[in-house]
């Protein structure tokens, strides 16, 4: 018997009916439309919000992974809790949604774990019972869209300064490198600004991401250019990304929370990008 992660948000941040979920997913997945990328899918990056409001901008990411079979997601995210620790994973054996159980992989978990360690010192500690929704939020969306059993190598980053979120980014890089597998990047983008303000903030983050620059992701918040709660885990997914040959990202899709609530006051800007390596001619 697994030791499955307790749900904290199936029936609030998403249905928790088995059929009225998969309905749901299905049918945001239809409603996204794709342009065709000229390249290998190395990771996508998707908001984390509950699925009424960014549902339908991360269908637009996890579109493109249909047809795809990786025997492993790595979903990269923040945490939103305090914690003392800088990497964190779950401590259960598997995540539970309503439509079933995702094993986590846990040789690669320790295969990570030891790489980390011995590229910047960091230790990744194991949580049980946890209250975080970011990577939660998008295993529904992996569960419809993907046919075949995968298994989840979960990550949430405390510390979003630069020397962790580039190690985890490569130690990610090195054991995902004989894998068949797909990083998921978690995060939204500003929070609670006017309409026209988000937007700002919003274009300037999505340039630094389309531009293929983490560091500079990292930095928006700094500069005061840009906001986004996952810029850890966006900029730790691209560097990964770069490692395994990505050279390209889009971005597909952008909306507010204003777009669902028609409250354009003070809103949650969401993105959808695909992150690829462009096959040469």
């Amino acid at each position: 018997m697994l030791d499955v992660r307790p749900s904290p948000i199936s029936g609030t941040w998403y249905p928790g009916d088995p059929e009225a979920l998969a309905q749901s997913i299905d049918r945001q997945l239809q409603n996204s439309e794709i342009s065709p990328i000229s390249g290998e899918l190395i990771g996508v990056i998707a908001p984390h919000a509950g699925h009424r409001y960014s549902g339908q901008v991360a269908a637009h990411a996890f579109r493109y992974l249909e047809g795809l079979t990786p025997d492993v997601v790595a979903v990269i995210s923040p945490l939103h809790h305090p914690h003392l620790s800088q990497v964190l994973t779950t401590g259960h054996d598997a995540y539970g949604t309503p439509l079933g159980s995702i094993p986590v992989d846990q040789t690669l978990l320790q295969r990570f774990e030891t790489q980390l360690i011995e590229d910047g010192g960091i230790e990744v500690t194991y949580v049980r019972n946890d209250g975080e929704h970011s990577v939660e939020i998008e295993l529904p969306f992996l569960q419809r869209i993907l046919t075949q059993p995968f298994q989840l190598l979960p990550l949430m980053l405390r510390d979003q300064s630069r020397p962790t979120v580039e190690a985890v980014g490569h130690a990610l890089g090195k054991v995902l490198r004989d894998q068949s597998a797909i990083l998921v990047a978690s995060s939204d983008l500003s929070h609670f600004y006017p309409q026209s303000m988000a937007e700002q903030y919003d274009a300037e983050v999505l340039t630094r991401v389309e531009a293929f620059n983490p560091s500079a992701v990292l930095s928006a918040e700094d500069e005061g250019l840009g906001f986004a709660c996952g810029r850890a885990a966006m900029a730790a997914v691209l560097w990964a990304c770069e490692d395994l040959g990505a050279d390209s990202v889009n971005v597909i899709h952008h909306a507010t929370s204003g777009d669902v609530t028609g409250d354009y006051h003070s809103v949650v800007g969401y993105a959808a990008a695909v992150i690829y390596r462009e096959f040469q001619n």
